[in-house]
């Protein structure tokens, strides 16, 4: 059978779907954007080819993102960029693969179906669902089977989902709507406040990978900006400081933190002991901004670590869970009705 077929285990982001095939690792990882002809609703593009086409496509073409904050903004383009991927991750499987695809802890029943129609339309013969916060624990390869506490922190493009860990399951859970983006939009922001200069998504994301921080940098590194004039509308350049990109990422950064302690103080006293001694653990690209494990180890008093090959951890979870597949359930996994039994 399993030369036929190849279960998949997807990491469904609003920035980048990374595709992890059964035996054989991650074999793919786009980025998340749809180029479309709006006359003929034709898709163009789709990955960084994409990607590449934001914000330079002429009036009958558009490049955009199918996934909000986590979950499906635009089912047509989510479900057609799906079927173009499974193709690519598992080109000549005789039978349609199997699929787990990872969900933020937030996500409702609705939203839950969304992703598993997409799917199965994309062509899955099988679709289960797991949490993000879950997946990023197994892929971190923390040890969650004992009823020992854990911290995870997943960092996204959309959403940054917090979640205790123990005996194979989320004990307390919570989510924020600060992550990868939030931090793009807050340069952009602060770019167009102080220098009166309006730049691109893809330039403020430069900004972020290359100076980025949220806690001081050691020799205040700088770079070249470079955007449109808001007042004579002409290229303008200006250099931008890593401490100017800490400033403009304070509020962000705070959301996150204060996340963090709202699912600490729903937690038991038993749970926070054990995550005092254990650590919190940061997966997620946007982890690896530099500070983010100084700033939470601030402010929670306890030890942070960024996790290896962050940005991979729940795609590598969603691998590890295929030897689970025939013990999960398939189908929604009502994350919504469950937080309000929990509460």
């Amino acid at each position: 059978m399993k030369l036929l077929s190849r279960d998949l285990g997807v990491d469904l982001g609003t920035t980048n779907v990374l595709v992890y095939a059964g035996g054989k690792g991650v074999v793919l990882r786009e980025p998340s954007v749809v180029a479309v002809d709006k006359n003929t609703g034709k898709i163009l593009q789709v990955g960084s080819a994409a990607r590449n086409m934001m914000g330079r496509t002429p009036g009958n073409v558009v490049a955009m993102r199918p996934l909000q904050n986590g979950v499906i903004s635009d089912y047509e383009m989510t479900q057609r960029m799906l079927t173009l991927f499974f193709r690519k991750a598992v080109p000549h499987a005789v039978l349609k693969p199997r699929v787990i695809v990872s969900v933020p802890s937030s996500i409702t029943e609705v939203e839950e179906r969304a992703v598993i129609n997409a799917a199965m339309e994309a062509g899955a013969r099988r679709v289960y669902l797991i949490e993000e916060p879950l997946a990023a624990a197994l892929g971190a390869n923390l040890d969650i089977s004992g009823p020992n506490g854990h911290l995870v922190v997943d960092i996204g493009g959309g959403t940054t989902d917090v979640a205790v860990l123990t005996m194979n399951g989320v004990a307390v859970s919570g989510s924020a709507k600060a992550a990868g983006e939030a931090f793009d939009e807050a340069i952009v922001r602060y770019a167009r406040r102080k220098y009166g200069v309006v730049i691109g998504q893809t330039m403020a994301e430069e900004v972020k990978i290359t100076i980025g921080c949220v806690y001081p940098r050691p020799g205040d590194p700088s770079m070249i900006v470079k955007g449109r004039d808001l007042r004579t509308g002409l290229a303008k350049e200006f250099t931008m400081l890593a401490s100017e990109v800490q400033e403009a990422l304070r509020r962000p950064a705070r959301q996150i933190t204060d996340q963090i302690l709202w699912v600490l103080e729903q937690s038991s006293p038993e749970l926070v002991a054990d995550i005092a001694q254990n650590g919190i653990v940061l997966t997620g690209g946007g982890s690896q901004i530099y500070g983010m494990d100084l700033l939470i180890q601030e402010r929670t008093q306890m030890p942070c670590m960024v996790a290896d090959d962050a940005g991979s951890c729940v795609a590598y979870g969603c691998g590890k869970s295929l030897s689970w597949m025939r013990h999960m359930q398939e189908g929604t996994i009502n994350l919504a009705r469950r937080r309000l039994l929990r509460d």
